[in-house]
């Protein structure tokens, strides 16, 4: 099998830059779209989306590499790196280091790519970790890096990076592109063509022994935000994680040669999905306060307590709708007060119902905020 940094002309990539056209206007068109509203949020909600989004990004590039982590403990660490107070809940270190590692990516995004920006990032991100032997620093093992899959029986190489004793000239060259391909330089890239790039190059160098998927998507953040002039907030880890199997097929269909146009259409079209799902929370997170605006002093604390789960939830909510016994279940009280509140809330607006009998399910009625 030959890689693509076995190809003659690596790294050098080749693609259609006609076939991206569409989606880098269409990526244009949509950054507007964001900024345009997340003016329609105050400076504390701001914050408080901002922790959000980042915290679910945190949580979802984790999870791609099978890593669950702690949703509240991520929060926590970043409610505090950002100056925003937080409890004192003792956080571990994977939580806080991820959380380190994303609000070191939105605060110093405009900053030209080091080493150094690597390392620390991979200090972060291994922080605690005692499997590899190089914490903050590129591989130096003499065996193959590969991308195996699982199978104990009949294992499949499916990518074989480059050796390790090449890791330095990799890296200088990699950094060396990431920085002139930057806005208002020779070799300046549009937006979605240099976040593709970026990724596979990275990937397909793969310098660290653990963590490179994860930088990799951080890269991508980067060189988003870099060409936005602004962080970017978009919602990519989110988005390729639900889609997790598309995301890997999409890196092994183009490991093998210098052309890329196919992962550049897949990676373009994925990062203008997770800005869609940016809007969607941001516009959820507006009907989010508006609900509760409308509801203020109208609720008990049963009601309040399920109505903060329903949010949690996020935009696609519970499978199915919420129903009764969700609702006991969450309060801890009787079928026939669950009955009450139920009707109160569905009363006051903040409920919709759907079905009967034991198929009736709860919505929040978040088209009431839109009046």
């Amino acid at each position: 099998m030959t890689w693509n940094w076995e190809q003659p002309g690596w790294p050098e990539f080749a693609y259609k830059s006609n076939s991206l056209a569409d989606l880098e206007q269409q990526f244009l068109v949509r950054s507007g779209e964001f900024i345009g509203a997340i003016k329609h949020i105050g400076p504390e909600d701001q914050n408080s989306l901002r922790i959000e989004l980042i915290s679910d990004e945190a949580l979802k590039t984790s999870e791609i590499e099978g890593e669950v982590l702690n949703r509240e403990s991520v929060q926590s660490s970043l409610r505090q790196q950002f100056g925003l107070g937080g409890d004192q809940r003792k956080i571990p270190p994977a939580e806080r280091g991820i959380a380190e590692m994303m609000v070191n990516l939105y605060e110093t995004f405009a900053a030209p790519l080091t080493h150094e920006t690597m390392f620390g990032w991979h200090k972060m991100l291994m922080s605690g970790e005692r499997r590899i032997e190089v914490v903050g620093g590129y591989r130096t093992h003499a065996d193959p890096m590969q991308v195996v899959s699982s199978s104990l029986h009949d294992p499949e190489v499916h990518f074989e990076a480059p050796p390790s004793s090449k890791m330095k000239a990799e890296m200088d060259a990699f950094i060396t592109w990431f920085n002139e391909t930057s806005p208002n330089r020779n070799r300046a890239l549009p937006a979605l063509t240099r976040a593709g790039v970026a990724h596979l190059y990275f990937v397909s160098i793969h310098p660290f022994e653990d963590g490179n998927g994860r930088i990799a998507r951080a890269l991508a953040e980067k060189s988003l935000a870099q060409n936005l002039g602004h962080p970017s907030l978009i919602a990519l880890s989110y988005t390729i994680e639900r889609a997790r199997k598309a995301y890997y097929s999409a890196l092994e269909r183009n490991n093998k040669d210098i052309e890329i146009t196919d992962w550049l259409v897949y990676f373009a079209d994925t990062i203008n999905q997770a800005q869609g799902n940016t809007i969607k929370r941001v516009d959820f997170y507006i009907a989010k306060a508006k609900l509760y605006e409308q509801l203020r002093g109208k609720l008990n604390e049963r009601q309040e307590k399920v109505i903060a789960r329903m949010f949690r939830e996020g935009i696609d909510g519970f499978k199915g709708g919420l129903s009764a016994e969700n609702y006991i279940g969450i309060t801890k009280t009787s079928r026939a007060t669950a009955t009450r509140d139920l009707q109160d809330l569905l009363t006051v607006g903040a409920l919709t119902k759907t079905g009967e009998l034991r198929h009736t399910r709860y919505h929040l009625n978040l088209a009431r905020t839109k009046d």
